[in-house]
């Protein structure tokens, strides 16, 4: 009771000092800037982690390409590596220069002059959006950490057994299980994978969970179990049940360093795609990438590569649901995963299944806390909104949660118009690297990227469902 109120005691001093998280508690839509980015090489030496880690992961992926070949036919045409596309959208970005969704209670668009100065979108770069969402096995971004930390453990059985090189016969692994909680597209990715393997796979599915989701799940042999609570508590009951079974591995999405290494690995990726489409990142030419986030570990390790490769080039935002910003929460307070949404009056209720959580994962906070260029949050409507707006100007499909992103551009180019609007040109856009250099007149030279994390698995029906979902 004692450290509880001390707690209390220690969030409200934060809040009261910070205005922007009485922003946040109030579910406000908000623009973050992170004070306490630092350079690149700065830290870089300091973090538990580095390239070395990425490439020996990419190295593990490559060594395992022919079984997954075997295993999934469909990704063949890449030759067993689990990759996504690309490609650049530019009706969808002039969509976003006319028109910035706005936030009246209709929730109807209208027109945002401050940023129609150039309407092609030029003013502001080009946009593409990386297809993450249509990745083979799983169709989400969690096929990147989640396919390789079951890889890896997979590995490390192999060659404490003695088994041939190479060979990984599923009559062994049949006697081992392997768990995780799930708010759904990592249970995809765990369970898909360690299923075919033949492993026994078992999902601990929030409330937040979409049945069709774990209908797709038992389909391919999966065990899900599921839960009235949130994400939290099917992550704290598949652990306890995984520690307690010494023939169980439990795949740990809040402190994984084999799943963050696995996203990280997209860094690398994407660097050859920019080089082939003759993109070039350097300083006047700025990377500027929008992930949506849950808990943490798919945008953490994304980033955390892209630092890796183009260090201060590369300026990386999260987004997250107004109701549960739990990353946002647990960087501007400096508290992690010491601290919830709920925490601070937040339900951590949203459209966004994937990004329903509470509670961010300290191991992922601790790292982004000088890497990050900072967070947006978006109100659960507008997911709808740029779903359709997406389909209706790209004939591309993601799910809610996917679009998140897109709110990123939105709010980085509503602050870039108010610059322009503002006589006090110089003061209105907030320093990104704490020094002169200032995003808003790098913004012609910069090449944006939405990083579509889901979608390519959900049927028919539901995506005209989510098509057809005007929330007021």
């Amino acid at each position: 009771m004692i450290m509880e109120k001390t707690m209390d005691k220690k969030l409200n001093e934060i809040m009261n000092d910070n205005p922007i998280l009485k922003q946040v508690a109030e579910g406000t839509e908000v623009f973050w800037t992170n004070p306490k980015i630092e350079q690149f090489d700065s830290v870089k030496d300091s973090l538990p982690i580095g390239m070395e880690d990425i490439k020996d992961a990419e190295a593990r992926l490559q060594r395992f390409a022919p079984l997954i070949m075997k295993l999934f036919p469909e990704t063949q045409k890449r030759n067993g590596i689990i990759e996504s596309d690309l490609i650049e959208i530019p009706n969808m970005w002039d969509s976003l220069v006319r028109d910035s969704i706005s936030g009246a209670p209709d929730h109807q668009t209208e027109r945002t002059e401050r940023i129609e100065q150039d309407a092609s979108g030029s003013d502001f770069g080009r946009l593409f959006l990386k297809m993450d969402s249509d990745l083979d096995v799983a169709g989400s971004v969690k096929a990147r950490g989640g396919i390789y930390e079951v890889l890896k453990h997979t590995e490390e059985l192999a060659i404490e057994n003695g088994l041939p090189s190479g060979e990984f016969p599923r009559e062994f692994f049949s006697k081992y299980k392997i768990q995780v909680g799930s708010t759904g597209n990592l249970g995809m990715s765990i369970g898909i994978m360690s299923a075919a393997l033949g492993y026994q796979a078992i999902v601990h599915m929030s409330c937040d969970a979409k049945q069709w989701k774990k209908d797709y799940l038992r389909e391919h042999g999966v065990t899900v179990i599921e839960y009235e609570g949130d994400y939290g508590e099917a992550v704290a009951q598949g652990r306890a049940e995984s520690d307690a079974d010494p023939m169980s591995y439990f795949v740990d999405d809040e402190n994984s360093k084999d799943l963050f290494m696995g996203y990280a690995v997209a860094a690398l990726r994407l660097k050859g795609q920019l080089e082939e489409k003759g993109i070039v990142v350097d300083e006047d030419h700025p990377l500027i990438v929008y992930i949506p986030c849950g808990v943490g570990g798919a945008p953490g390790g994304i980033a955390f590569g892209l630092k890796e490769v183009y260090g201060d080039n590369a300026y990386v935002y999260f987004v997250e649901p107004t109701e549960a910003p739990c990353m946002l929460v647990g960087l501007a307070t400096g508290l992690h995963n010491e601290v919830s949404v709920q925490d601070i009056g937040l339900s951590g209720q949203t459209h966004a299944d994937g990004l329903a959580v509470s509670r961010p994962s300290g191991f992922v906070g601790e790292i982004m806390e000088q890497l990050l260029s900072g967070e947006m949050t978006v109100v659960d409507s507008k997911l709808y909104d740029y779903l359709r707006m997406l389909r209706n100007t790209e004939g591309i499909f993601i799910e809610p949660s996917s679009c998140a992103g897109f709110q990123g551009p939105v709010a980085l180019m509503n602050a870039a118009g108010k610059c322009r609007a503002n006589a006090e040109k110089d003061s209105c856009l907030p320093d990104v690297m704490n020094d002169t250099t200032r995003i808003k007149e790098k913004l012609p030279g910069a090449t944006h990227i939405v990083w579509a994390t889901g979608g390519r698995l959900v049927p028919q029906d539901v995506r005209e469902e989510f098509y057809n979902t005007y929330l007021r």
